[in-house]
């Protein structure tokens, strides 16, 4: 049986955690975007003084990868490669869109779309099926009055993530447009992070880099 540590810093919230195939050993949070850096390496600490399980007990290391704050990327993928790197272990970098949208996999809308802020009337976003297919890739898109509605015009699109309220009321107020209010957490992760890890999906440690999807320019941009 697996088990694997999960680091996630992509959003508002740092999450990390020890699963033992889809079981949750330990997890700890926070809440706190500007202090990620400094909650992620004592928490993985406390984690193991509290549950008695060395960090080269792992089996591996799963990452949430992007997009994502900038500076939050850069510190999740930076401290699984250092752990996987020292002990030897996979790394597994996984979508910060694929976990936002798993929550409602398997429901009866026709499209998932996550949405990330990224400033402005700019968000990151990804169209999945019912299945978890991803049938639009991941994309930097400035919202006006017509985002989306191509997609609202021939099925229900459920809406989730931190840019949500920027949509526009031409796509809320659509029939087909739903909301979704249940947000990911650790248990997406684990399973996400187990599914690729039995998979053998691991990424190379020597070049692999976060997803940010749009070029960083300024402190004005994610």
């Amino acid at each position: 049986m697996s088990m694997l540590l999960h680091i996630n810093t992509a959003l508002g919230k740092a999450i990390t955690g020890i699963s033992k195939e889809n079981a949750i050993i330990a997890v700890r949070e926070n809440a706190i975007q500007k202090d990620h850096a400094a909650f992620l390496q004592p928490a993985i600490q406390e984690m193991v003084l509290d549950t008695g399980i060395a960090l080269k007990d792992i089996d591996g290391v799963s990452v949430i990868n992007g997009p994502g704050s900038y500076t939050g990327l850069r510190v999740g993928l930076s401290a699984a490669k250092g752990i996987c790197f020292s002990l030897q272990k996979p790394l597994i970098t996984l979508s910060t869109l694929e976990w936002m949208a798993f929550p409602f996999k398997d429901n009866s809308y026709d499209v998932i779309c996550p949405l990330i802020d990224a400033r402005r009337m700019e968000v990151f976003t990804a169209m999945y099926d019912r299945n978890l297919k991803c049938i639009s890739p991941p994309q930097a898109m400035i919202l006006d009055e017509n985002s989306f509605l191509p997609w609202l015009e021939n099925g229900t699109v459920l809406f989730t993530g931190n840019a949500a309220s920027k949509l526009p009321i031409t796509a809320t107020s659509h029939a087909n447009a739903r909301m979704g209010e249940t947000e990911s957490a650790l248990f997406e992760q684990v399973i996400l992070g187990n599914k690729a890890y039995e998979n053998k999906e691991f990424s190379d440690l020597a070049y692999s880099e976060p997803f940010y999807l749009k070029a960083f320019f300024s402190a004005n941009k994610i």
